[in-house]
């Protein structure tokens, strides 16, 4: 059975057709074409598909697209100003926070909810807030000094 989706996606507008058992993930990886939102282990326990859903970081390998019918979804790409970086990306590349970089999508995407709630997290917060995104490269050490560097920056 098919419906018909409509949602914002990184502020824009998009609408499709689609089966109704199409994940989030799959929807934007395979029908908007947008394919920084990584699809790791299918069971919400990688984090490398976490997405912004009206505000909230959410495992988009976990809920049908159909369930986002009129939110607005951000995703990795949407995180950039046009040519310029969010702080995160920066602090990313700068702190040497990413090697394979399959899982940094959905850190990025997680690290923004996590000083979006607390904006000045200690190391444990962050290492807690981080839980959930795994990452089997760079233990984690990098990931939380880059995320230290952009609140401690205020950005």
């Amino acid at each position: 059975m098919e419906q018909t989706v409509t949602m914002t996606v990184n502020g824009k507008s998009v609408s499709a057709r689609i089966d109704r058992r199409t994940l989030l993930v799959q929807f934007i990886r395979e029908h908007l074409q947008l394919t920084g939102t990584h699809v790791g282990c299918d069971t919400a326990q990688c984090g490398a598909c976490t997405v912004h859903l009206d505000g909230r970081a959410i495992k988009s390998c976990s809920i049908l697209a159909v369930q986002a019918d009129g939110a607005s979804i951000t995703t990795v790409e949407g995180l950039a100003n046009g040519d310029e970086l969010h702080p995160l990306q920066k602090a990313f590349n700068e702190c040497h926070a990413l090697q394979c970089g399959f899982c940094t999508p959905g850190m990025l995407m997680s690290a923004v909810q996590l000083l979006k709630d607390n904006p000045k997290p200690t190391e444990a917060q962050i290492r807690e807030g981080l839980e959930g995104n795994l990452c089997r490269c760079t233990g984690y050490q990098n990931i939380v000094r880059a995320i230290e560097q952009v609140a401690a920056s205020g950005s």
